[in-house]
């Protein structure tokens, strides 16, 4: 069961060849992601300035993932970032088939992640994610040219990071080659099946944000 540790700055400064030096340093990461600020064009949404700095971290399971961010764990030196606004959250990871998964971003651009957080409450937490991880996927793998799509869900989890937690019901995202692409999705018919699907929801209340974000990979280093 792969699970991924969110991390998300309202603002933040960092040298970006240290955190990513930082982050392919950790034991046990299969993967790591920097997102840092983009911008898209929804013909529904405008949810104002995405964070400055968010991070993904994946591993293969909760033992690996709290190993590194526990007191003295590696991930305690991300405590040294100057930042605002910091929240953190760790969630099971739910990967969904695409048409194409092959990237084609030119040299010069970056992928482009639309996340997604649905904040909650739901009504009825267990109905909300069947119904939606049943009706939505479906229609995300229909967007031209999107490359990945995943659903996150609660877990509990342990670690020694002093930053705020969260505890969104739910999060997703959909990948794409670049914001031009992104931009082109949310402007297709497609876009229009999702907000219908939105419509379909069980009744939830809170917050949902969605932001475009320019993504780096970070490979971990060899063990």
């Amino acid at each position: 069961m792969t699970v991924c540790w969110f991390a998300q700055f309202r603002r933040a400064t960092a040298e970006m060849a240290w955190l990513s030096d930082a982050i392919a340093a950790t034991p046990g990461l299969q993967q790591g992601l920097i997102h840092t600020p983009s911008s898209a064009t929804d013909p529904y949404l405008d949810d104002g300035a995405p964070p400055e700095l968010a991070m993904q971290l994946y591993f293969a399971d909760i033992a690996t993932l709290e190993a590194a961010l526990a007191p003295g764990g590696h991930l305690q030196r991300l405590q040294t970032l100057e930042c605002d606004g910091a929240t953190q959250q760790a969630m099971v990871v739910r990967r969904y088939p695409v048409p194409d998964p092959l990237f084609r971003t030119p040299a010069d651009d970056q992928p482009c992640t639309y996340l997604v957080a649905y904040e909650g409450p739901a009504e009825d937490r267990p109905a909300w994610l069947a119904h939606y991880i049943a009706d939505h996927p479906p229609i995300m793998a229909q967007f031209p040219g999107v490359r990945q799509i995943e659903i996150y869900t609660c877990m509990d989890w342990c670690g020694g990071l002093a930053w705020p937690r969260v505890a969104h019901m739910q999060r997703n995202k959909v990948v794409f080659d670049n914001r031009a692409a992104l931009s082109a999705a949310l402007n297709s018919p497609v876009r229009h099946a999702m907000r219908a699907s939105f419509h379909r929801f069980p009744p939830f209340t809170g917050p949902v944000t969605h932001f475009p974000m320019a993504t780096t990979t970070v490979t971990p280093h060899a063990s």
